[in-house]
């Protein structure tokens, strides 16, 4: 049988906020940088490439370590409240893993030479491909705006606990202890 602890935990609790942050900076990367048609890539995608990486890692931990770690879910909320927050979380790992996914095949289909942070080189995720980088680049957009939206979703939803409900349920993600 398993047990759910009643709230989340400092780890879950510092890679939530971590990848939140990680987030943030690669959308503004990825929406600030050059084109990135065109020739090799500079400084500011190796940091994209480098943080949707990174990202791509804390996102598996954080999978794995919730798997590990399961929280109750709050019985203050309705069960379609309960149902719609549970599929919103699981379309943000699926997301955040396609995403970056499909920037890293992207990456690789340009032929660009992948590494984490300019040090640690990274495989190729396949062989250069001029009609396959089209393919990616199409469902990379696709995939970053879907996450976009729901990102947008999750957090609207959190500002309604707090604002409009005014509900304890935003504090069980919240630095510090859990109510």
């Amino acid at each position: 049988m398993v047990k759910y602890a009643q709230g989340y935990g400092a780890i879950a609790k510092i890679l939530h906020w971590l990848v939140v942050v990680m987030l943030l900076g690669q959308y503004s990367i990825g929406w600030l940088m050059p084109d990135v048609h065109r020739g090799p890539p500079g400084t500011p995608m190796g940091l994209h490439i480098s943080l949707g990486i990174l990202i791509l890692v804390l996102v598996v931990f954080r999978f794995v370590w919730r798997q590990a770690h399961p929280v109750a879910q709050d019985t203050s909320l309705s069960a379609w409240q309960r149902n719609l927050s549970e599929l919103i979380h699981w379309l943000l790992y699926a997301l955040v893993l396609a995403t970056t996914l499909s920037g890293w095949l992207f990456a690789s289909a340009r032929g660009w030479a992948v590494s984490l942070f300019f040090v640690i080189p990274l495989p190729m995720l396949t062989s250069q491909n001029s009609i396959l980088i089209h393919r990616i680049d199409g469902l990379h957009q696709i995939m970053e705006w879907a996450l976009f939206t729901v990102i947008t979703v999750h957090v609207g939803a959190a500002l309604m606990h707090q604002l409009v409900y005014k509900d304890r349920i935003v504090q069980r993600m919240w630095p510090g202890k859990s109510s």
